[in-house]
């Protein structure tokens, strides 16, 4: 074993301080001035070669590979003083205490508030398994969140969790774990200090995780990391928002990928009609063909791996980049179809290749696979429908082999879209097989969290690489730290149940604060028996306000999961899949901040309403965006739903507007027909006027903006073509929308960007339930107020107070410039006294 009891010395390098301990050296970097870098050298050489980062203040051996994502800092800086039996290091926000003997490291921010606290004997260790051990001072009033994809609750205090990615179809989503990913990165929040620190070990071994479970009357109460191998490697990031720490953590690892308008569609699926013995593609045709007589919206179709499933030597077999023609006859024609009705098909492929796959010979050739552990020959894995053998992602002729297979057999046929599966390489039982690792040379054991994210990131180039200016959508079922920067992802094969239905929620959450924000689970369940009707309902009005939306299933009792598949239900369905599209605007707008910021789009309520405790453990209501509170409801037969509204804020709901105060948890009556969802005080939320059924063939001609004049308000309105790259020329137009609540608020509208929009038509949805305005203007021109809702109706130009709802209506013809919105709330003396 190796164990740090003490310190000999801290020393000042060119970046970085190196702390001289009995038994390891530490290595100390100031990042950023919210970002430390704590690695314990275990291996010995302080190896710099990540797939992960993409911002770093040194050399890294994957500088060439990560080229176009990667970009250099210099670290900060920070003053060394030696005082009795420590060393201060104090930068401009943050000061690092090393402890000599007891050895530990202490992080204290500028309000000398603990955000870090080694625990003493037990902080860095190699135990005699080798697996290396860092421990953290802990407290009972921590909250732990995030660690990528995890199932139960969403506060993970007290919880023990592994990070050993599997292939779990039908998890139990209270208990399972691992599911698919491996993202060794979570946020503690205190609920004394109300402050938030994020914690990402830089590290791709299997691991795990004790947030408290473990206890031992010779130590504080203390959280433990546990790896496979590898340095400790722990970059430590300040908040003190949840915010602020998720941003940080995606300046790390990347930002979402700006996706294709299309993603956020509606996207049918299910193994069944891939699976059926002949004319699979009529049968998917028709399904598209289907929702649009339901007048049920759709933009893609996820194509299970049933197409690549062709007769071998031992029957019909899974087989990527094959197609079986008896079940798709011409490819090239079934994607041209697709595409005329708007549709875009995301084919399944898959990396690992059976025995008997008719072009195994060929790959084993150019020298694809994972070697043995104990000779040259590939090292041979359970695989879907035998033993099979792995792609090694981290050999460079390799990716070049992938590619052209991946364009030649998929992307040349018509599309532009991939979903990346079964790639969490964990039936690889060998964990000693040898994979390139740019030559260097490592195991499986070390790399497998990382081969999604080369899969996903070598598509993304074949992708450009045959079609140009054309967006990627790649979707990917596994994922290590950084996935986001590649791709939209789901929660694999749930099981269907109630359960699924709730906590998943929590998953989505978890992964949001883990840099993961265009992400959902599949709705209706993928494994199990048919969704009951109820279920399905309640899922779907869930899912709408997934980033992902996507019903997808594999039913174990010969049915397929279908909007319309309970008649007497399709109408709720249907307006649930209705309403997601005229949220297109908003979810877009969110998708492209998230494209920039790292922030969520689904946003738990402890980061919305940080200052509020009592969100803390909340893992059902979340906000989408800035403004919306969605309280969907997830029990079976429920009449009622209770919900609590965070201190300090007002929310409205969305469709009668009646007010409730936070701080208070009202009890509202539910039926079938139930979405609550609330609309918070300052709120801007765009909405599309004009009902589209496809994204990709329509765009947004008129717009609704409603919004909450209680208080001020933002928002930033994001369009672009949807399609191609052209956005990071400048072809974009972002509208900057203020609110300066008031006597007379103002709506002000300000432009950037080359884009032409096609909106023609505007409208203002203003809730005040205090008073109707005196007047309104919209560009220095006054608006003609109605008295008679049928003739404000039939105006283009005209403001109505709704009674109702207690809301200002407007309408006028966009300006297509910048311009403001003047409501006067001023008193008039009608009397004139």
């Amino acid at each position: 074993m190796k164990v740090c009891l003490k310190a000999a010395s801290v020393t000042q390098q060119d970046s970085y301080f190196t702390v001289q301990t009995d038994s390891v050296p530490i290595r100390i970097w100031f990042v950023t001035d919210q970002i430390l870098r704590i690695r314990a050298g275990f291996d010995g050489d302080f190896s710099e070669e990540s797939y992960s980062l993409v911002t770093t203040a040194w050399e890294d051996r994957m500088d060439d590979f990560m080229k176009g994502y990667r970009k250099r800092i210099t670290a900060a800086q920070a003053v060394l003083t030696e005082e009795e039996n420590q060393a201060v290091l104090q930068g401009k926000e943050l000061k690092v205490i090393v402890e000599k003997e007891p050895f530990r490291i202490c992080v204290y921010d500028k309000e000398g508030t603990q955000l870090h606290a080694d625990i003493v004997d037990l902080a860095y260790m190699e135990d005699s398994n080798h697996r290396r051990i860092h421990t953290c001072e802990i407290s009972p009033e921590d909250c732990f969140y995030g660690f990528g994809e995890k199932s139960g609750e969403f506060n993970k205090a007290q919880k023990f969790m592994g990070m050993s990615p599997k292939d779990a179809m039908g998890y139990n989503p209270k208990e399972t774990d691992s599911l698919y990913k491996h993202i060794p990165f979570y946020i503690k929040l205190n609920r004394n200090t109300q402050k938030a620190v994020g914690y990402f070990y830089h590290n791709t071994y299997e691991c795990d995780f004790d947030m408290g479970r473990e206890k031992s009357n010779y130590w504080k109460m203390h959280s433990r990391y546990r790896t496979d191998g590898g340095d400790i490697d722990l970059f430590l990031i300040t908040g003190p928002s949840i915010r602020q720490v998720v941003e940080r953590y995606t300046d790390l690892t990347g930002k979402s990928a700006m996706l294709p308008k299309s993603a956020l569609g509606y996207l049918g699926s299910s193994m069944y009609y891939p699976e059926l013995e002949a004319d699979c593609d009529d049968a998917i045709t028709e399904f598209i063909d289907t929702t649009k007589e339901e007048g049920i919206p759709v933009d893609g179709f996820q194509l299970s791996s049933g197409y690549c499933a062709v007769d071998t030597e031992e029957g019909i077999k899974r087989c990527t980049f094959t197609w079986n023609k008896k079940r798709f006859k011409d490819p090239k024609d079934f994607f041209a179809q697709m595409k005329k009705r708007g549709v875009c098909v995301s084919p399944n492929v898959k990396p690992g290749m059976l025995l008997v796959h008719p072009k195994l010979e060929e790959m084993k050739e150019k020298d694809m696979f994972i070697k043995a552990s104990e000779s040259d020959e590939p090292g041979i894995g359970t695989w879907w429908g035998g033993k099979g053998m792995f792609v090694d992602f981290t050999k460079a002729s390799t990716r070049e082999n992938w590619k052209a297979l991946l364009k030649e057999n998929v992307l040349e046929y018509g599309t532009s879209s991939v979903w990346n599966d079964n790639c969490e390489y964990d039936s690889l039982i060998d964990k000693d097989c040898r994979c390139s690792f740019e030559g260097k040379g490592g195991t499986i054991g070390q790399l497998k969290s990382v081969m999604s994210n080369i899969m996903c990131h070598i598509t993304g180039e074949a992708i450009h690489e045959t079609f140009g200016n054309t967006r990627p959508y790649i979707v990917c079922r596994s994922g290590h730290c950084g996935i986001q920067r590649y791709a939209q992802t789901w929660a694999g094969d749930n099981l269907t149940c109630w359960d699924s239905l709730k906590y998943n929620i929590a998953t989505i959450l978890g992964m949001s604060l883990s840099g993961v924000a265009n992400q959902g689970c599949d709705i209706g369940g993928f494994y199990g028996p048919a969704p009951e009707a109820e279920l399905l309902v309640r899922w779907i009005q869930n899912g709408i306000f997934q980033p992902r939306f996507s019903i997808h299933s594999t039913n174990t009792d010969n049915t397929v999961t279908e909007p319309w598949m309970y008649s007497d239900c399709t109408d709720y369905i249907r307006e649930a899949i209705r309403f997601r599209y005229c949220l297109f605007p908003y979810l877009y707008s969110l998708m492209e901040r998230a494209h920039e910021t790292g922030l969520p789009i689904m946003e738990p309520m402890c980061s919305a309403f940080q200052n509020d405790p009592a969100c803390y453990e909340e893992g059902v209501d979340f906000m989408l965006g800035d403004s919306l509170l969605v309280a969907n409801v997830v029990e079976k037969g429920a009449k009622t739903r209770k919900v609590y509204f965070p201190k300090e804020n007002r929310f409205f709901d969305f469709y009668t507007r009646m007010p409730y105060e936070g701080g208070e948890t009202a009890e509202l009556d539910v039926d079938l027909s139930s979405i609550p969802l609330f609309v918070r005080s300052g709120a801007i939320i765009p909405m599309a006027l004009n009902q589209m059924d496809n994204f990709a063939t329509q765009r947004v001609t008129g717009l609704s903006i409603l919004c909450e004049a209680g208080r001020d308000g933002a928002f930033t309105l994001y369009e672009d073509d949807g399609v191609t790259m052209e956005y990071e020329k400048g072809a974009f137009l972002k509208t900057f929308i203020t609110m300066k609540a008031g006597e007379q608020t103002t709506l002000s509208f300000r432009n950037e960007g080359a884009y032409q929009t096609a909106v023609e038509d505007m409208q203002i949805d203003m809730i005040h339930r205090e008073k109707s305005p005196y007047w309104v203007t919209v560009n220095g021109k006054e608006v003609p107020h109605f008295l008679h809702r049928q003739k404000f109706e039939g105006a283009d130009f005209g403001w109505y107070y709704s009674q109702r709802l207690k809301s200002v209506q407007i309408k006028y013809p966009n300006p297509k410039k910048d311009y403001e919105v003047v409501v006067s709330f001023e008193q008039f003396d009608l009397i004139g006294m």
